[in-house]
């Protein structure tokens, strides 16, 4: 028997066969127009670069390449993150400025596309045509690669019928178009699934590789599905479905981290919500539980473990109105008359109160699942966002605050606090306090005019919502230190507050970096300045965690101020782009 190729060189690739192909046909030909036609056909240059790309990509298969990386799309991100707060020189910046481009990202995310081998093709379904007597069945194939088909199934309590539960929006079932929530399964392969159990149908489903075939009854149809609307939401909260004994398939579910960015794909299911992350190159929807489900079971949860200081007095002792510092290294910062501090200290002669207004919305139902969010950035023409500072105390939110207005005075300020007591001589009524009646501070307060109030040796002392409007009117912008529970309450339109946490670093770095530092002392009434004590680093870090742990859904910047210039490097750039770029803030924000 003749050989079937004859030359030693390599087999000639399918577009070069193609391109034969026109000639091989001539002498079939008989039309000069069905030639030209043809010729023109196969001849098509974007015909010829598909087949090279089929080629090559087939090659690729046939290979096995490991990539290195398969979200080399996010490398970008991880880089500029990595650099923020550094000073980067010419090439570096260049190089940002060449990973922003719109080209080199839609290279890298090809990149992942070839990496994560999502090219396979969606095979059109095999059409039979089904017996009599079942009337309404369709057989179905679909091609299964390493992506799961995105769907799961149930059993009909009443009928034993296994039916389609849902759909994953973006998965590969939902890509198809074929299969329907509703949909009953008869077979799969081949094999009835009348007998079995969803478990047994999933064994299969998992062993099966290539293209699998489904025998399905499909769900009357009422009307067709309506577009949803985007909707994005923040997550306040950790969620991994793999620890969740509840979700009906833990292979379905969606991971995140607090302050994930989610995409609601459906919300049909009232308990369980599809959502991908937003961003991620996988279109695939996940399952996570619903805003009312969590809900539910944060409320069950015990309530010491959700919000202990929530439950406490909502009266707190002041400390340092005077004279409020942090620590300086190694003196004391006076006049800094900006902030209400917590008090370690219970003295009796004294009636050292902390007050905040209330809140109805948040004090009855303050549960943290997830917040509606959207798109803003700052137009020019706008009043500044509102900067809080959240820190415990000595952790160094002043140093920071006086770093920023030293480093540019017209640009950031302070408020200026409101007194009753009387003015002293070298004082000036706006600038060290606003002087004002007791009867009048009263006043002022049952009109819930005070952010922060409290009751010092008989004198009132509070920052007011005017003297924050008063800054913000100035095209400046405030930078303000209050209690963490506060936050909630300028959490408004008018503010568009950008919260910051300072947290101290570890224990083991305190003792090193604060060993020539002072702390004003709150165990006597001179405020004398003395080092800081192994109990005030033990305080101090757990003071940041319960704090990080009740709000830390509510910050957006997390600062570590272990050395001070880095610290001071990172916020100023962090607040350089709250006025530059685009950030994802609550709804209400943009639509009030």
């Amino acid at each position: 028997m003749p050989a079937l190729t004859t030359g030693v060189g390599p087999e000639p690739g399918l577009h070069e066969l193609l391109a034969a192909l026109p000639s091989k046909l001539q002498p079939c030909v008989g039309q000069p127009e069905d030639k030209t036609f043809l010729q023109h056909m196969f001849g098509e240059k974007s015909l010829q670069s598909l087949f090279k790309i089929h080629e090559r990509l087939r090659q690729y298969e046939e290979s096995k390449p490991t990539p290195v990386l398969d979200s080399a799309a996010m490398l970008p991100t991880e880089l500029f993150k990595e650099l923020q707060g550094k000073s980067v020189g010419g090439e570096l910046k260049e190089l940002l400025k060449l990973l922003d481009t719109p080209h080199l990202k839609s290279l890298l995310s090809v990149h992942d596309t070839v990496a994560q081998k999502c090219y396979d093709p969606e095979l059109p379904p095999l059409i039979f045509y089904p017996e009599q007597e079942e009337d309404s069945v369709k057989i179905i194939r679909l091609v299964k690669n390493k992506e799961p088909l995105g769907a799961t199934i149930k059993q009909d309590n009443d009928t034993g019928a296994i039916l389609v539960a849902r759909v994953m929006r973006g998965g590969a079932a939902d890509r198809s178009g074929l299969i329907h929530v509703g949909d009953e399964l008869k077979e799969v392969n081949g094999i009835p699934v009348d007998d079995k159990k969803p478990e047994e149908i999933i064994r299969i489903l998992g062993q099966s590789q290539g293209a699998i075939t489904f025998k399905v009854v499909p769900a009357v149809q009422d009307e067709l599905p309506t577009k949803e609307p985007k909707v994005f939401v923040k997550a306040l909260f950790d969620y991994e479905p793999k620890d969740d004994k509840a979700i009906p398939c833990k292979e379905a579910g969606l991971s995140f981290q607090k302050g994930s960015i989610l995409q609601i794909m459906s919300q049909d299911d009232a308990t369980w919500w599809q959502a991908r992350l937003e961003g991620d190159v996988n279109p695939r929807a996940g399952l996570i539980p619903s805003k009312q489900f969590q809900e539910r079971r944060f409320a069950l949860r015990s309530p010491a473990a959700v919000h202990p200081i929530q439950r406490s007095s909502s009266r707190r002792s002041l400390e340092g109105i005077e004279e409020d510092a942090d620590f300086i290294s190694g003196c004391r910062l006076v006049g800094f008359r900006r902030s209400f501090r917590l008090s370690r200290r219970d003295k009796k002669t004294n009636k050292s109160m902390y007050e905040c207004k209330k809140s109805e919305i948040y004090d009855t139902a303050d549960v943290p699942t997830y917040e509606e969010v959207t798109l803003y950035r700052r137009q020019s023409a706008a009043k500044h966002r509102l900067v809080i500072l959240i820190g415990p105390p000595g952790v160094g939110l002043n140093e920071l605050k006086r770093k920023l207005l030293s480093c540019d005075p017209q640009h950031f300020s302070v408020t200026v606090p409101h007194t009753s007591r009387p003015k002293r001589n070298q004082e000036n009524d706006g600038v060290e306090y606003h002087f004002i009646s007791k009867q009048l501070f009263e006043t002022d307060i049952q009109n819930n005019k005070f952010i922060e109030y409290g009751e010092y040796k008989g004198n009132y002392y509070g920052t007011s919502l005017d003297s924050i409007r008063s800054v913000l009117s100035k095209n400046r912008v405030c930078l303000l230190d209050v209690q963490p529970h506060t936050i909630k309450h300028l959490r408004t339109a008018e503010f568009k507050p950008f919260v910051v946490f300072v947290k101290p670093p570890t224990i083991d770095r305190l003792r090193e970096t604060r060993k020539d530092a002072k702390v004003i002392s709150s165990k006597d009434d001179k405020g004398a300045a003395r080092p800081f004590a192994e109990e005030d680093f033990q305080e101090l870090v757990a003071t940041a965690q319960t704090m990080e742990a009740q709000y830390g859904h509510l910050f957006e910047k997390v600062v570590v101020n272990d050395d001070l210039t880095e610290a001071f490097g990172e916020l100023r750039l962090a607040l350089q782009q709250v006025e530059t770029d685009t950030h994802w803030v609550p709804v209400s924000w943009t639509h009030s």
